[in-house]
């Protein structure tokens, strides 16, 4: 693969105060049972549920790229080293165009299988079924959408926000992807089961599915537009 160069402006440093941009680039999973969708408990946000999946990673080839775009990593003292190599981060708002013309190349970068297959097995962990992870290694995925949010100014902090989310389905394609399907479904249905849930659209878009509240982007299974504010991580 050969050499990618991008130039934004005067070289790397910390940007200014409203001259940065928060970037998370992130893939989504879409497991549908007739007009319900399967959730997990957001080990980021407890209490919340979302779609499985995650922010993107990007490969050691893209580290020196990445500096000369100005963008530093911005790290999560819950998760630890799972953070390592996260596409979230700040960089200057100058050097916004040139990250994501690097992004849409997909050089050194997971793609979104790669993405939802490592994302699936590691939640599926969290969610207390670690198990079901040996039949996620060929899961197949067809591209739902790809939504994209920002740059917008974020109330309180110094910085503008940009967001990607691409959502892809789970495709049945053999007896493992159906059986991984089926269980799923099976423990989003199951009362005793708290950390895995399902909702419908109307569900959705209210924000809660009976006691579960639902996190905002997961509105991106259902359409391109969401109405509620992010809910804040844990840090």
């Amino acid at each position: 693969m050969g050499s990618l160069v991008f130039r934004q402006g005067p070289g790397p440093g910390r940007a200014r105060p409203g001259r940065a941009v928060r970037i998370s680039y992130c893939a989504l999973l879409r497991i549908r049972d007739d007009d319900r969708f399967v959730l997990f408990h957001t080990a980021s946000r407890p209490g919340a549920y979302a779609p499985p999946g995650g922010v993107f990673k990007y490969f050691p080839p893209a580290v020196g790229l990445l500096e000369g775009l100005g963008f530093e990593a911005e790290r999560s003292t819950s998760r630890g080293a799972r953070t390592r190599a996260d596409l979230r981060g700040v960089l200057p708002l100058r050097s916004f165009t040139g990250f994501r013309q690097w992004f849409a190349s997909g050089a050194y970068r997971e793609d979104a299988r790669e993405c939802l297959r490592r994302e699936l097995t590691e939640e599926l962990g969290e969610v207390g079924f670690p198990e079901l992870g040996d039949r996620v290694r060929e899961v197949a995925l067809a591209h739902v959408r790809t939504v994209s949010e920002g740059p917008y100014p974020v109330p309180d902090e110094d910085y503008r926000q940009a967001r990607l989310f691409e959502v892809h389905d789970l495709v049945v394609t053999d007896g493992a992807s159906e059986r991984l399907r089926e269980a799923l479904v099976a423990l989003s249905t199951d009362p005793g089961v708290p950390t895995v849930v399902s909702a419908t659209a109307g569900e959705i878009a209210h924000g809660r599915a009976g006691h579960a509240l639902i996190a905002p982007h997961t509105a991106y299974l259902v359409g391109t537009r969401r109405t509620r504010a992010d809910l804040p991580p844990v840090r």
